[in-house]
């Protein structure tokens, strides 16, 4: 396979830009929003930033913005940005969208986290 097919359980491959990898459910979502915005010129920014009660959070938003040192993937027409300081922290991470009666919204399941916090916001 390819770093651009997909896997079995419909998530694409992970990127060799930043390594994070966005699920089709996720890609759907971030597509939906974009379009309820009515602006073609925004891209998922994931960073991560020192905060919350494990030392890290995350910060998953719609950027207008390119900076210098970020990485760049499109994951079918949904450009995913992560700045340089934050591609260690989420390599290989997936970001995925739940949309269930005990889970709703965007999901990080990150091989890089030691431990989180017991709310999940945070994470070492």
């Amino acid at each position: 396979m390819t770093d651009t097919a997909l896997t079995t359980d419909q998530t694409q491959a992970p990127s060799r830009e930043h390594g994070v990898q966005l699920t089709d459910a996720a890609a759907l979502k971030v597509k939906s929003l974009l379009s309820q915005e009515g602006r073609d010129d925004l891209r998922l920014r994931v960073a991560v930033q020192p905060g919350g009660c494990s030392g890290l959070i995350y910060q998953l938003y719609f950027d207008e913005r390119s900076l210098d040192g970020d990485k760049t993937v499109d994951f079918d027409g949904v450009e995913v940005i992560v700045d340089d300081m934050s591609v260690p922290y989420l390599d290989g991470a997936m970001i995925d969208f739940k949309d269930t009666i005990s889970e709703q919204g965007f999901t990080i399941d990150n091989p890089n986290a030691a431990g989180s916090c017991a709310c999940g916001d945070s994470f070492h």
